[in-house]
This record gives C-alpha cells, sequence and structure tokens, in this order.
C-alpha cells in the first residue's frame, strides 16, 4: 500500500515564491529544511556545492515542496510544452476565478489570458513559469479531503 507524500516544485527565489503560494491560495508553511549538501548532492544527482532548503507547505491535505538551490550553475527556466512526457502543471479549485488571477499577478505570476475557457478553467503561471490551472468549484471532481 502506498500513500501520496507531495510534489516537488524548483524554485528560484524561495521567498516569493512562498508568499506566492500563502497568498494566491492560502498554503500554510509546514516545515523549513536546510539539507546537508553530501546527502542532498547524492539524492538529487546535483554536485556540490548544492545549498538545498526546502519549505513543506500545505493546503487541504496536499503538501508542495519547494526546494531552492542556492548555488551557481543552476539552468534558467524553459517553457515546456504539454507534449513533453513529465508532470504538465498543478491544478486547483478556487472560489473566484478572477480574484485568484488578480492575485496572481499581483504576486508576479502570470495569466495565460488566451488558456481562458469562458469561467470554465484558466492557465497561468507562478513567478518560476510553472503553469497551473484553475477551476471554478464544482468544474471537476477533486481528491477527497484529508481526515482532520
Amino acid at each position: 500500500m502506498s500513500t501520496w507524500n507531495h510534489v516537488g516544485h524548483h524554485v528560484a527565489d524561495l521567498d516569493r515564491a512562498v508568499t506566492f503560494y500563502r497568498e494566491v491560495f492560502g498554503f500554510e508553511e509546514l516545515h523549513r529544511l536546510q539539507v546537508p549538501d553530501a546527502a542532498s548532492s547524492r539524492l538529487l544527482r546535483v554536485p556540490e556545492p548544492v545549498g538545498l532548503t526546502a519549505v513543506y507547505l500545505g493546503l487541504g491535505g496536499a503538501v508542495l515542496e519547494l526546494l531552492h538551490l542556492d548555488r551557481p550553475g543552476n539552468l534558467p527556466p524553459r517553457e515546456r510544452p504539454f507534449t513533453e512526457p513529465g508532470l504538465t502543471h498543478l491544478s486547483f479549485t478556487v472560489e473566484d476565478l478572477s480574484a485568484t488571477c488578480a492575485a496572481v499577478r499581483a504576486h508576479g505570476g502570470e495569466v495565460l489570458e488566451d488558456t481562458d475557457m469562458g469561467g470554465f478553467a484558466v492557465l497561468v503561471r507562478d513567478p518560476d513559469g510553472q503553469v497551473l490551472e484553475l477551476l471554478p468549484p464544482g468544474a471537476l471532481p477533486t481528491a477527497p479531503a484529508a481526515p482532520a
């Protein structure tokens, strides 16, 4: 038997990313961890120095791990097409699409206006370019809430 744990997301500016996910979606910081270089180098397959800080954010039973590598040589962000294998996006049900889009813009993200499905869905990017899907309540089934 398996249990879902978290999704990891590498960010260029940890404080900016924490603020974005807290202010736009209501995430709460659960834990902050600085990982020794030797351990993080081996686990992540990144040459030392790594300078890894991980911040775990929680929302409705889901955990988002924001990873920041404070080191030279990190790759710049790039746009990943949906046709490339791998994770394509994170999806959020939000009470008010317009208000959430305004919050995305206010906290350094981007609303992809050409994806607006007339109130059914819209794609946005966080400050690091990660694609996020915004859905109104009832648009699609959601995962059951975590037990209290």
